[in-house]
């Protein structure tokens, strides 16, 4: 999961995803990112590990990153949980930028729609609720792929998904 920052969206999404594949016993791994280096190393937002404690999940141990153009090769997808930061990830890629690769998150939930998860930073918890409920229900689509009858439901192999962050 990529997003700006890596400490408000993409920890989320990650600590989120992470609980959906460990409970559907899916060998995956999840990863999160961001496009700028502002907070690398820092923890995730207050207000984020709250609400995904709340909801109990707890992404107190993550750790903000900056993505890399690298990551193509590790990952086999990679959520972007807005617009503007898949044109980031572009522009710090260059020549590696794989597109086939890439998705806006909740295109899960909103096929082709093309919708960003807003950006909870500068406003007050419950806009961070509203993001982690946007989040899970674009996780429950994720796993919901990844059915037991693959050729059923076009599921995903099991894979490494990056979570590239958004803050």
């Amino acid at each position: 999961m990529v997003c700006l920052g890596n400490i408000c969206r993409s920890p989320l999404a990650e600590g989120i995803l992470q609980d959906k594949v460990f409970k559907a016993g899916l060998q995956w791994s999840i990863e999160s990112a961001g496009t700028n280096s502002y907070h690398t190393g820092d923890a995730p937002h207050q207000l984020s590990q709250k609400v995904a404690k709340i909801n109990g999940i707890d992404i107190s141990q993550q750790r903000a990153r900056k993505f890399s153009a690298d990551d193509f090769e590790v990952y086999d997808k990679i959520y972007a949980l807005a617009a503007d930061v898949i044109d980031e990830m572009r522009s710090l890629s260059k020549n590696k930028f794989d597109g086939s690769k890439v998705d806006l998150l909740l295109n899960e939930l909103y096929p082709g729609e093309d919708k960003d998860v807003p950006d909870p930073y500068y406003g007050a918890e419950p806009g961070y609720h509203k993001v982690y409920d946007l989040i899970e229900r674009a996780c429950d689509a994720i796993i919901e792929k990844a059915s037991p009858n693959p050729s059923e439901r076009g599921a995903l192999e099991p894979q490494r998904i990056k979570k590239l962050n958004d803050d």
